[in-house]
């Protein structure tokens, strides 16, 4: 770096060996690096000497602000809404798994008999009465809509109001795994194929955008604030509620709409997967299909679905008095730059991760009481999952209870 002298030419302005000094002050680096830009374009002294306490006060009103963002907010949960395979709502979805009761079974959104995977967790019955007007279904694919409901239901849930004196500090920040609206994709492709160009609807491209999942929930509450979406296949929804909590902890934001969305039953998705060999086959028994680090596995099970997460920061949410149904104190995220669809075998990628989520919360993995596995019922996987597991928990907390991904 040049010392000051050097750049601005003035004795009184000088740096040595990293301690700074302007004008008989000493600062730390930051501070003097600051100073040195800042008198980079005045070139008179007298008008040098008036700038120091501009200056000075200029750096401290930014230090508040804060040059650096300060993270250490918290950060909380007020309200959740889940459309799933077993069930229409946070509370159905809760009490049929507490019943045992499997959402996998012979796909119906599409004739899948000549295909080898023909079972899926589809949304049953989904009615977008009362959410969705009429006019708007042709303008958006099945994975916005069932975005726009379960997002209803998590505001309505954490009675969160979006105004003209908050929409600048509500943000969404939702995600999908796959490929967006692939249902209108297929439909306008064949229209193309089958009447021309000129029959494609004028909608085509808005209902699939993955983008407009979170576009949608923006333009219906008003909220302002940051608008993101992220496709990480099976990580979507976890990156998606990390890094709104990021948002809210570096002060961007007061609350933020967040989660993912997914709606891949459809005869292009299931074969593409199927090409893979990566579906199971167990057509006669759907419930019992998906059964991770199980010897008999033989791939994992295609589910569509949404779930909404309302994050607040804890000051907001205590100021307007919301039930705070959680809290979230870490968050951790890596790539192991390895395979577009297999785990490193060694499983390290996994267990770095999890490393630093525990170290960004201040937690050991004695303290944790429940893990909710990715559990693919794939052979590489699952072995890869396993052995990352119980390096990060095994010996230090064997009794942690790990709940599988099964619906």
């Amino acid at each position: 770096m040049w010392p000051v002298k050097e750049v601005c030419g003035d004795e009184r302005f000088f740096s040595v060996y990293g301690n700074r000094r302007v004008a008989g002050v000493e600062y730390g680096d930051e501070q003097a690096e600051f100073y040195e830009k800042s008198c980079l374009s005045v070139k008179n002294l007298e008008a040098r000497d008036l700038m120091i306490p501009v200056i000075n006060e200029k750096y401290q009103r930014i230090k508040e602000k804060g040059m650096k963002k300060d993270l250490s907010r918290r950060v909380v949960v007020t309200g959740m809404g889940l459309i799933s395979p077993v069930g229409f709502g946070t509370d159905e979805t809760w009490s049929t798994l507490l019943r045992g009761e499997s959402g996998i079974a012979p796909i119906t959104l599409f004739d899948a008999r000549r295909f080898s995977c023909q079972i899926a967790g589809e949304v049953k019955n989904f009615d977008s009465d009362g959410f969705i007007e009429k006019k708007d279904l042709k303008k958006t694919g099945r994975f916005i809509q069932l975005t726009i409901v379960a997002a209803d239901k998590a505001i309505s849930d954490s009675g969160l109001k979006v105004n003209g004196s908050n929409e600048d500090r509500v943000g969404v920040y939702i995600g999908s795994s796959c490929i967006g609206g692939i249902e209108v994709i297929e439909r306008e492709h064949q229209k193309l194929l089958d009447r021309g160009a000129e029959r494609l609807s004028p909608f085509f491209i808005a209902a699939t955008m993955m983008n407009l999942a979170a576009g949608q929930v923006a333009i219906r509450t008003g909220a302002k604030g940051p608008n993101l979406a992220c496709s990480t296949a099976c990580t979507t929804g976890a990156h998606a509620v990390g890094e709104a909590f990021r948002i809210i902890q570096a002060g961007d934001a007061d609350a933020m709409i967040c989660g993912s969305v997914e709606a891949i039953v459809s005869a292009l998705a299931i074969a593409g997967l199927d090409a893979m060999h990566a579906l199971s086959s167990r057509n006669k028994e759907p419930e019992k299909a998906s059964r991770p680090w199980d010897r008999g596995r033989d791939g994992f099970v295609v589910g569509e679905g949404a779930a909404i997460l309302v994050l607040e920061s804890y000051e907001h949410a205590v100021g307007r008095q919301a039930r705070i149904l959680a809290e979230i104190v870490g968050y951790g995220r890596n790539c192991d730059a390895y395979h577009p669809v297999a785990p490193r075998e060694d499983g390290s990628g996994v267990r770095k991760v999890m490393g630093l989520a525990l170290r960004d919360a201040g937690l050991d993995p004695g303290d944790i009481g429940y893990l909710n596995a990715h559990a693919t019922s794939t052979t590489l996987g699952d072995r890869a999952e396993a052995k990352a597991i119980w390096e990060v928990f095994g010996e230090q907390n064997p009794s942690v209870l790990v709940k599988l991904a099964i619906l």
